[in-house]
């Protein structure tokens, strides 16, 4: 059986859902085109994604940046990343979304490279590499495995995805966690997946803004909604299931702040694979109870918990892991009965996951090899790709 590799998507799929039954034609077909796209995309990584990150050299160990320009064509990934338009030390382009996108990702490489001492990425000094004006109306931002794609939003639902710093973050920081522990992208671990990049999001905002913990919004994509969308956001760590409620975006913000609300969904891409965006939010409330528990600076102590945290769990994790390893971690780092250990062990009680007995240590999982797959893997990889697309279109219409 393959690998699953994700397209790591801001906007989850309840979201184009809705969108797809609006009322409004222009929603509705840029829904399907970022639907039709996304699933497009996520075949041709699951067949190429893997050999080409593997193949690419990286580049020495300093900050570089690449922003590309997609020019409103909805690029496969082997036409991906676009035309060459900002790199690294040239000065500002008139176009604000090139600069955004420069800017983003030089806050996210600044923060990991002066909190962490991490070396890009990957920690081996990867290029950082942008596509901007990705498709018409596209309404999304992803990390495909080795770059960042950008849409523009429809300025109907959503704005221009490169506006919000803690977005471009987040998506980054799927790239840092998949060169470390790498959660399964379903169930539990997807949520792991997806909540540590809405705390490192949420960090790289705070750290470059200079904000400390209580004056921090602790939303994610708090610039993204367009006027008149009933919203604030399109995540709380302070308050999840509270960031909108419009029928547009399906309703009320469905995140779960406790296990109690733990939402089982079918672990499939429709749904979500198990709803990874919607219960993130329990590990991401755990998150901000112990930053706002110890207040002062977020990215320092509960920053470095779960950055070391990340470092040690592994692909099946599960919340009650993420749990016993963030107090073990806190237990280490500053001692057992500390305050961050008592801050951590609170905040997970208060969510449901009280901290059990510390995991035992696994071994990280085997990557594959460069020559994973045959010819039958390749053709599965392709039929699959195909029934997927045929689903998306006969279930929207």
């Amino acid at each position: 059986m393959c690998r699953r590799e994700p397209l790591s998507c801001i906007i989850p799929p309840h979201m184009l859902r809705a969108m797809a039954k609006s009322s409004d034609s222009d929603v509705r077909r840029a829904a399907l085109s970022t639907l039709v796209a996304s699933a497009r995309i996520r075949g041709q990584r699951e067949i190429v994604g893997r050999v080409r990150t593997a193949v690419l050299s990286n580049a020495p160990g300093r900050k570089h940046r690449s922003i590309y320009n997609a020019a409103h064509e909805m690029m496969s990934e082997w036409e991906l990343p676009g035309t060459l338009v900002r790199d690294e030390g040239q000065p500002p382009s008139s176009d604000p979304t090139i600069n955004e996108a420069y800017d983003g990702l030089g806050a996210t490489y600044d923060y990991f490279a002066e909190v962490f001492n991490r070396n890009s990425i990957d920690d081996r000094g990867m290029r950082l590499v942008a596509t901007v004006h990705f498709g018409t109306s596209f309404n999304n931002a992803f990390w495909n495995g080795k770059q960042m794609v950008f849409g523009d939003g429809n300025d109907i639902i959503f704005a221009g995805f490169t506006r919000s710093l803690d977005v471009i973050g987040h998506e980054l920081t799927h790239g840092v966690t998949e060169f470390t522990s790498n959660p399964e992208y379903h169930k539990q671990p997807g949520a792991l997946n997806e909540s540590f990049s809405d705390v490192f999001g949420s960090l790289v905002k705070q750290y470059t803004r200079k904000q400390d913990a209580a004056s921090a919004d602790w939303l994610i994509g708090a610039e993204l909604l367009a006027p008149g969308i009933g919203g604030v956001a399109l995540r709380s760590l302070k308050d999840p299931g509270s960031a909108y409620d419009d029928p547009r975006l399906g309703g009320r913000d469905p995140q779960p702040k406790h296990m109690s609300a733990f939402v089982r969904l079918p672990d499939d891409e429709w749904n979500d694979w198990g709803g990874v965006h919607i219960n993130s939010g329990i590990p991401n409330h755990a998150f901000y109870l112990v930053a706002t528990q110890l207040g002062g600076n977020a990215w320092e102590d509960a920053g470095i918990i779960w950055y070391d945290s990340l470092l040690q769990l592994w692909r099946t994790a599960q919340f009650q892991d993420c749990a016993n390893i963030t107090a073990q971690v806190a237990a280490a780092r500053f001692g057992t009965e500390s305050a961050q250990h008592q801050a951590v062990k609170t905040a997970w009680a208060r969510v449901g996951v009280p901290v059990a007995a510390p995991s035992p240590p696994r071994r990280r999982d085997r990557k594959p090899a460069l020559a994973e797959g045959n010819g039958r893997v390749l053709k599965r990889q392709l039929e699959r790709l195909g029934e997927e697309l045929q689903k998306t279109i006969v279930a929207l219409g």
